[in-house]
């Protein structure tokens, strides 16, 4: 009896060997192969796969929505501990800023998957970025301008009322000292010399003296009088990084090789070179190597967190109140209209965006509703 107990302990140790072994192999296995978020919480499911395979079938079906919204954006959004919903949105986006995605639970504690997706010309999509396993924000430098799809999914029997938070940031500092983004006054792509080429970057305009600071961490390669930006710096943010141009400046107050931080000053507003005849400001232009000029505007125009202004209730569904009831592609009223419902149809509310409605039709259509067409319906 004594041997058989000891034959069984030993078993057992074995067994918990080689269970410690095979989690150290795949921690391993994690460093090299950087599996997604997904592909980690997928792991909880290996015995009982076809929950999660409803639920991966519902994130494949939301690629396919077509809803459209612009930044900043905040929708109070309802949890679901039956139905696998997903939020998917369509944005444009810029060269030049930080996408921000962050959830916040408003109830209970569940976890998120943010994915963005960048849809092409052609209508091909291909995934960009998602957040890590545990963590309910999703920060991306977007370096290639275009239409990109923000899909958020709770996990499995999520519960309790979420918010969801999208906006962006620049990439880079404003470059004159105090001023916003009311200062600048001519933008990227108009017309110069009667049309003969057109304005490679912004203009800002302050007073004259007003520091030009740094917008980025780099090394000057270029400081000077001459041609038609008078006196110019050139910052150059890394070996492969963009080249940022400040010209018609009134003093120059930086040095070639000089390595300079965020916020450091390069020289004061002039008006130098080709725009004697006009108000001091700053000219601000961004290169790329291999492609040259960009529009500097997205990385430096300074933008707010969105704010929810007069929150609805959520509940759970929702009844047309008014005759018709126009369903759009977008929480505007100048945006596509996708569908129409008449009075008293119900319809599943998914989420508040302000006096907007995102809702899930009957026929599996989501939209937007403007809250005045709805009513309550407990």
């Amino acid at each position: 009896m004594k041997r058989r107990t000891t034959f069984i302990q030993c078993a057992i140790l074995l067994l918990v060997l080689i269970s410690i072994g095979c989690k150290q192999i795949r921690k391993v296995a994690d460093v090299l192969v950087q599996p997604t978020a997904r592909e980690i919480y997928a792991r909880n499911f290996e015995n009982d796969n076809q929950q999660f395979a409803i639920w991966e079938r519902a994130f494949k079906e939301a690629r396919k929505d077509s809803l459209l919204i612009n930044l900043p954006y905040v929708e109070i959004a309802k949890g679901f501990s039956h139905r696998y919903v997903v939020y998917s949105y369509n944005l444009f986006l810029e060269e030049g800023v930080t996408l921000h995605v962050d959830i916040k639970n408003r109830e209970e504690e569940s976890r998120f998957f943010i994915d963005v997706l960048q849809i092409a010309s052609d209508s091909s999509i291909t995934q960009f970025a998602q957040n890590e396993i545990n963590s309910p924000i999703l920060q991306v430098d977007i370096e290639t301008t275009g239409t990109y799809k923000i899909l958020i999914q709770p996990e499995i029997n999520a519960l309790g009322d979420f918010e969801i938070q999208m906006y962006n940031t620049p990439r880079f500092m404003f470059p004159v000292a105090g001023s916003t983004n009311d200062a600048v006054q001519s933008f990227w792509g108009a017309k110069r010399d009667a049309g003969a080429r057109l304005h490679e970057g912004i203009d800002i305009f302050a007073t004259r003296g007003t520091p030009v600071v740094a917008a980025a961490e780099g090394r000057i390669t270029s400081a000077g009088n001459r041609g038609l930006g008078g006196k110019q710096v050139w910052l150059r943010t890394g070996l492969l990084g963009k080249s940022l141009y400040y010209a018609h400046l009134d003093s120059i107050m930086a040095q070639v090789g000089d390595r300079v931080n965020v916020g450091d000053t390069l020289g004061l507003v002039g008006n130098t070179g080709n725009a004697r005849t006009t108000a001091p400001h700053l000219h601000f232009g961004i290169y790329k190597t291999g492609k040259g000029a960009v529009n500097p505007l997205p990385f430096v125009w300074k933008t707010t967190k969105p704010e929810l202004t007069n929150p609805l209730p959520i509940t759970p569904q929702l009844k047309v109140s008014s005759t018709r009831a126009n369903l759009r592609n977008s929480p505007t009223t100048n945006s596509l209209v996708v569908g129409e419902a008449i009075k008293s149809d119900t319809l599943q509310l998914l989420g508040y965006t302000n006096k907007w409605a995102h809702v899930l039709t009957a026929s599996g259509k989501k939209a937007f509703v403007h809250s005045s067409l709805v009513a309550t319906s407990l």
